[in-house]
């Protein structure tokens, strides 16, 4: 089978794909650390830059609030970079997950996350509203929340019959209160609190 060769801006080979098939979570473990986000949408290879400062302290924040919830409970909170495998060729990435941990393997997340949160970026806006909520509709995500540090705001969709549905939206100083498999308030603009000191 052919394969095609990604290189880098100096000419040194990055990584060799195959040509004419669906990739598979195999095929990521020839891809480079390089910094950048690899993930796998139904064979195709999604890749986002490293985030920016303001994307990362939302993750830590949200990380933070939701460990905190979780903890004592059969639930555990990770970060990225960890594989959830929905599939041999859906392997997603989110910000922040809320998996059991019966769920977790020495790799990353062979269940269906409980939650998922996924924090709005210039260059993964466009996936994680469209591409990526309806990879976790799919799959079975119970709950999913999206934050955009820039507003800031989080809106929560929670699976009804296995179809998304807005539950919550909350802007700035609102309240957002989730009483899903624990019980949580998250104010948005707190998420990115420490960029204004």
């Amino acid at each position: 089978m052919a394969a095609a060769a990604a290189t880098r801006p100096y000419g040194g080979v990055m990584a060799v794909l195959p040509w004419g098939r669906e990739l598979t979570r195999a095929d990521l473990d020839d891809l480079p650390d390089d910094g950048h986000r690899y993930e796998l949408l139904d064979g195709s290879l999604l890749v986002t830059p490293a985030p920016r400062p303001m994307h990362q302290i939302a993750v830590g924040e949200v990380f933070v609030l939701l460990r905190a919830a979780a903890s004592g409970s059969e639930y555990v909170t990770i970060m990225a970079p960890l594989e959830v495998a929905f599939s041999d060729v859906t392997v997603l990435q989110p910000d922040v997950l809320v998996v059991r941990k019966a769920d977790l393997d020495d790799r990353g997340a062979a269940g269906v996350p409980v939650l998922v949160v996924e924090v709005l970026s210039p260059s993964t806006r466009r996936f994680d509203l469209g591409t990526k909520r309806s990879a976790y509709e799919a799959a079975g995500v119970a709950h999913y929340w999206v934050v955009d540090p820039e507003i800031p705001s989080l809106v929560a969709w929670r699976l009804h019959e296995g179809v998304y549905v807005e539950v919550a939206a909350a802007t700035g100083d609102e309240t957002f209160h989730f009483t899903g498999p624990f019980v949580i308030a998250v104010v948005p603009s707190d998420l990115i609190r420490p960029l204004g000191g």
